[in-house]
């Protein structure tokens, strides 16, 4: 099969972020199994998923990860132009759900190993594909936490987000939760037999709005647009009719965090606020919803410098959007971003990637494979 045919079998998963994903798992692990690589599924601890783990090559000798999601997000959209979830082709553009965000990178891998088995390999070329990436890189970290056993410590991490094959050195971290507050219900005209949860929302989201203009303020890093950590509502809902007092709202906020800082901690303010209600007679819920870590590669790393060769462009110093590169350099290991695809296709109707983008991967891969064999 060649990297359009892997494509067109991957896309045909609805692999949608939160659901069961055995069969995709399923496939790809048939898939390697028959060129003689050694592939281990990770079973999650929600029970209907799994991460996957495959090595080409001596598994004890430090090699190098190729590291992606085979999840995506939801295709429900109605601007879509043909079927999501089943690959069509107009000259050099590939649509379907996921061909940019990151099933062109799997697709590239995959295509890959035939070669790469081939290789007398002295270092390995370990493919790790999680679950649940799209909602908060929820699967990677059980995956990271099994390498010990799975494989010697690798030299490097290649997280093939959409990234213009061009490799990046940084991205931001995140931390996301959701905040529910309790009040009473009763009907409008005895507003004072009640507790407005919507109104006592107030209180948390103005705290939002205040934090965030505070962080644009400081502190700074120019690598990144924009220069400082951030913070937002996202989603705010409650309340049944306009004549009932709302018992119940909810809120979800995500906080963006340059290296140096800890993205949960700048919704600490917000916890504290919320939490405050309670004084009033309300009841608080905080959830966490998601958390990574930022990535900070140094520009004169030895794994920028590979990359560089690879690709034979000079990595990026950072992009805006986050990845599970954070996760795997909390964890010690060197990590960059380096994928096809642009990510301003992904995550809308017509989703496509480049022909000339995939096979661009995969030499990329293969290349890498040659230098693992030297």
């Amino acid at each position: 099969m060649d990297v359009f045919d892997i494509l067109d079998r991957l896309v045909a998963f609805p692999s949608v972020a939160g659901k069961p994903n055995s069969d995709i798992a399923g496939w790809i692990e048939t898939y390697l199994g028959e060129h003689d690589a050694k592939v281990t599924l990770l079973p999650g601890p929600e029970g209907d998923r799994s991460n996957l783990f495959a090595t080409i090559g001596p598994a004890d000798v430090p090699g190098y990860i190729l590291s992606g999601h085979m999840d995506v997000v939801p295709a429900g959209e109605p601007q879509w132009s043909s079927p999501p979830f089943a690959l069509r082709r107009e000259g050099e553009r590939l649509y379907g759900r996921g061909t940019t965000d990151m099933k062109g990178f799997l697709a590239a891998a995959l295509a890959a190993v035939s070669k790469l088995a081939g290789l007398r390999l002295t270092k390995p070329v370990h493919l790790a594909f999680s679950y649940d990436e799209e909602i908060g890189c929820r699967g990677v970290p059980h995956l990271i936490a099994r390498l010990p056993e799975l494989c010697a410590k690798p030299l490097g991490v290649i997280v093939g987000e959409p990234s213009g094959m061009r490799a990046v050195r940084g991205h931001k971290g995140k931390a996301a939760a959701r905040v529910t507050i309790h009040g009473r219900s009763g009907h409008s005209s005895r507003p004072d037999l009640g507790l407005n949860a919507i109104h006592a929302m107030c209180d948390a989201l103005g705290a939002v709005v205040s934090e965030a203009e505070r962080l644009t303020r400081g502190p700074f890093d120019t690598t990144f647009e924009p220069p400082f950590s951030s913070l937002q509502a996202g989603v705010i809902a409650g309340g049944q009719s306009v004549n009932i007092i709302p018992d119940i709202c909810t809120l979800d906020l995500e906080a963006r965090a340059i290296p140096g800082v800890d993205p949960a901690s700048l919704l600490v303010p917000i916890k504290a606020k919320a939490e405050a209600l309670a004084e009033d007679g309300f009841r608080v819920e905080w959830a966490p919803i998601s958390a990574y870590p930022a990535l900070s590669q140094p520009q004169d790393s030895g794994l920028a410098a590979l990359l560089r060769e690879l690709t034979g462009e000079p990595p990026l110093a950072a992009v805006s959007y986050g990845t599970e590169a954070g996760l795997y350099q909390a964890d010690g290991l060197d990590a960059i971003i380096c994928g096809p695809g642009d990510i301003g296709r992904a995550h809308k109707p017509d989703e496509y990637i480049l022909a000339g983008e995939l096979t661009a991967c995969q030499r990329m891969i293969e290349a890498l494979g040659a230098r693992c064999a030297a």
